[in-house]
């Protein structure tokens, strides 16, 4: 199981969002972007099999950011940025 699955699934109650996550992952920085229920890495390649996890639960979230969808590289706009894996779980309890 991935420890990306809570927010996965936060992106799916919550399609006007956007996260972008920062993690270590075998000893390697990560960036991985969550939209409607999918993880996309933005520093390796993804898998094509849905089910096979980004992160597992060996990485370490460091920062996620909340931004507002569509998401555009070139021009981001934050909602929220660098929030803790406590203040993510908050706002997943809040719905």
């Amino acid at each position: 199981m991935s420890i990306l699955n809570p927010l996965e699934l936060y992106t799916q109650a919550h399609p006007e969002e956007v996260l972008v996550v920062t993690a270590q992952h075998q000893g390697e920085a990560e960036m991985v972007l969550i939209f409607r229920g999918f993880s996309s890495s933005l520093t390796r390649p993804t898998a094509f099999d849905p089910d096979i996890p980004i992160l597992d639960d060996t990485a370490t979230i460091e920062t996620i950011d909340r931004l507002a969808s569509p998401y555009n590289p070139e021009n981001p706009q934050y909602i929220e940025r660098g929030l803790t894996v406590g203040q993510i779980e908050a706002l997943i309890e809040r719905g």
